[in-house]
């Protein structure tokens, strides 16, 4: 599922955005070994991990969805904000004052995602954009947890957060590196297998080299391409994403600087390739386990080319996902892949009722009740307007009602002279 679940470790955090790692069910009512679901919270699966990550995407979804969500979800979003400005994954006594070490950056980044989308929560959303500002690293990146290295997915969300909030990431700056230097930490350049390049990687390895990681580019990606949630854009290109112009004999591992201005397209083309030659669908490797369709990356990257003018480009990822994304949603009962396919939908301008189910209901059902649901869409056959109600053979009823009017009135008109000629001799 799509989820900020990582608890540090590089390996650890690709299984728990990926929804690896298992964790207890939540039921309605307590039981032993189970807790009750918070008020207010889509989902039924622990939040320990995930609770803000997934409440943010339902919110983000549904505003999309013209849906106004309950009061009690927002206000549990806003109630799990500290009081320095982030969000951790999951406050379970908001009561208690929180431990800066668990304020989690992907959990904050969504967070302002989401109450931007909804308005209205101004100081929210720059008490977040001031806590990212606060926890930026020297070199312009983000991690997860503040005080450790950065990683592509918390940059790249960052970035998005700050567009989200009409903050421009070139004014973000630590030690007089911004948001976008730290972004270009992990994008692999000329230097790198042809192959490779424009592919983010999560971290370096320990040898200090880069390796391509599916996650960590379609998520990064969005924000190369100037993007945040929910995806709006209707910028339209026929051209394929440009891959990067490298003099040949370019080799080696590690990235070299990617222009900003090129790293969007060179990320975009980098998932084209690897869409074409897996099934138009990335792919999870993790150590010891045979490689799986990654529907979380899969989304990212198709986000990342609709926001980048490619949606062509990412109509194959599109179609797989909505043929596949049952299975990832597990049936329409997980609240962040449910919700982040909605947005998939959105963004690539597809029926969310028909898109794997319908996705605008069971993200719905997955909550509390919403205060207004969706208007019927104006296109559909219940709300357009008969403008040609056709009958007798396809005769528009109009067209007869006028006829016979016009025979009517020339009816008229002939008696009219008849009764002044007087009777025919």
């Amino acid at each position: 599922m799509l989820t900020a679940a990582r608890l540090g470790a590089a390996a650890l955090s690709a299984a728990l955005l990926t929804g690896a790692a298992a964790a207890p069910a939540l039921a309605d009512s307590p039981s032993p070994g189970a807790v009750t679901v918070p008020e207010g919270l889509y989902g039924k699966s622990d939040p320990q991990f995930d609770g803000v990550w997934r409440q943010s995407l339902a919110l983000t979804a549904l505003v999309g969805a013209k849906v106004t969500p309950a009061d009690s979800a927002v206000s549990w979003l806003t109630g799990q904000q500290c009081a320095d400005g982030g969000w951790p994954s999951f406050r379970a006594d908001t009561a208690a004052a929180c431990d800066a070490t668990t304020e989690d950056s992907n959990a904050t980044t969504l967070a302002i995602q989401a109450l931007v989308a909804l308005g209205g929560h101004q100081d929210a959303v720059d008490k977040g954009v001031q806590w990212l500002k606060t926890n930026q690293n020297a070199d312009g990146s983000w991690a997860y947890n503040p005080g450790s290295p950065g990683d592509a997915d918390s940059t790249g969300l960052a970035v998005s957060a700050l567009f989200a909030a009409k903050v421009d990431p070139a004014g973000v700056a630590k030690a007089g590196k911004n948001a976008f230097d730290g972004l270009a930490l992990f994008q692999l350049g000329c230097a790198a297998p042809a192959d490779q390049r424009g592919a983010f990687a999560y971290q370096p390895k320990p040898d200090g080299t880069f390796e391509p990681n599916a996650l960590a580019t379609g998520q990064a990606s969005l924000a190369a391409a100037g993007g945040k949630l929910p995806v709006t854009n209707t910028n339209r290109t026929d051209a394929a994403p440009k891959a990067l112009a490298c003099a040949d004999g370019s080799t080696g591992a590690t990235p070299t600087a990617v222009p900003r201005a090129d790293s969007g397209e060179a990320a975009g083309a980098y998932i084209t390739a690897q869409l074409a030659a897996g099934g138009q669908h990335l792919t999870l490797t993790t150590p010891g386990a045979p490689p799986t369709p990654d529907h979380t990356a899969t989304a990212w990257a198709a986000l990342g080319l609709i926001q980048g003018g490619h949606p062509q480009q990412a109509a194959g990822a599109v179609d797989w996902l909505a043929k596949e994304g049952t299975t990832w949603t597990k049936g329409g009962t997980d609240a962040a892949a449910t919700a982040s396919l909605l947005l998939v939908a959105q963004a690539a301008h597809r029926d969310p009722a028909s898109f794997g189910g319908d996705l605008v209901a069971q993200l719905t059902a997955l909550g509390p009740a919403p205060k207004a649901a969706a208007p019927a869409a104006s296109g559909s056959a219940a709300s357009a307007p008969a403008k040609e109600e056709k009958k007798d053979g396809g005769i528009s009823q109009w067209w007869l009602i006028g006829v016979g009017l016009l025979i009517g009135i020339g009816g008229g008109l002939v008696l009219s002279l008849q009764r002044k000629r007087g009777p025919k001799l």
